[in-house]
């Protein structure tokens, strides 16, 4: 068994409210967390929408002049081979897609490599393993969805677990080096579980532990980072 890896603590920035996003992005910057989380949507591959290349722009400004932190971005899009220079330059460390949206995502991977980004794969909750293992080898970070994509708030969908565990040790089998990752439902119970038991060291953060809490964005990352 690997050694537990730093957690990777990932807020998810389609819950801060437009009208003062950059106010609390500054907030956030001068935190612990780790790599911020941008959701871009079309509404067709999911029936919402989410943040635009705006916003990522301006967290990119923000944390340059600040704390210097990462920047991920979950492509939620058909076809997102048609977005990723621009989402590049706009100031992603790290490009997600989903094997659903592309015809060959592999091509997807391999142009966001060429864009000297890290490569990310997002699993949906019955996204199977055998149907992406063969891009792992070429994947730097591996998020899995433990809700339905597209909308914020979701409760853990238990039957993931196992999607969590399989991954792992298949990384582990084949001496791979990719994060794993959690986006959706992460409580303090789910983070506990999934870091301690599964080999899950990444969580994207939204309402249940860290947006709309009682405590200011530094205690809540302190305390899921002591968990």
């Amino acid at each position: 068994m690997m050694e537990k890896r730093p957690k990777l603590l990932c807020p998810s920035i389609l819950n801060l409210a437009i009208d003062n996003i950059r106010e609390e992005v500054v907030k956030l910057d001068a935190t612990d967390m780790d790599i911020y989380h941008v959701d871009l949507m079309d509404g067709t591959f999911v029936p919402n929408f989410g943040m635009s290349v705006r916003e990522l722009e301006m967290i990119r400004r923000v944390t340059d002049q600040g704390a210097h932190k990462l920047i991920d971005c979950h492509m939620m899009v058909m076809n997102p081979h048609n977005y990723i220079e621009k989402v590049a330059q706009a100031g992603a460390d790290i490009i997600y897609i989903h094997p659903e949206s592309e015809l060959i995502p592999s091509a997807t991977l391999e142009l966001i490599q060429l864009q000297g980004k890290k490569t990310g794969l997002i699993l949906n909750p019955c996204t199977t393993l055998e149907s992406v293992k063969d891009m792992l080898p070429i994947t730097d970070y591996v998020m899995i969805m433990a809700v339905n994509p597209g909308f914020a708030g979701r409760e853990f969908m238990p039957y993931t677990r196992q999607k969590f565990i399989e991954l792992n040790r298949y990384r582990e089998e084949h001496g791979l080096a990719y994060h794993l990752l959690l986006d959706g439902g992460a409580t303090r119970e789910v983070i506990s579980d999934l870091y301690h038991n599964c080999g899950v060291e990444g969580f994207v953060l939204g309402k249940q532990e860290l947006f709309f809490q009682k405590e200011d964005y530094a205690a809540c990352i302190d305390r899921i980072r002591a968990i």
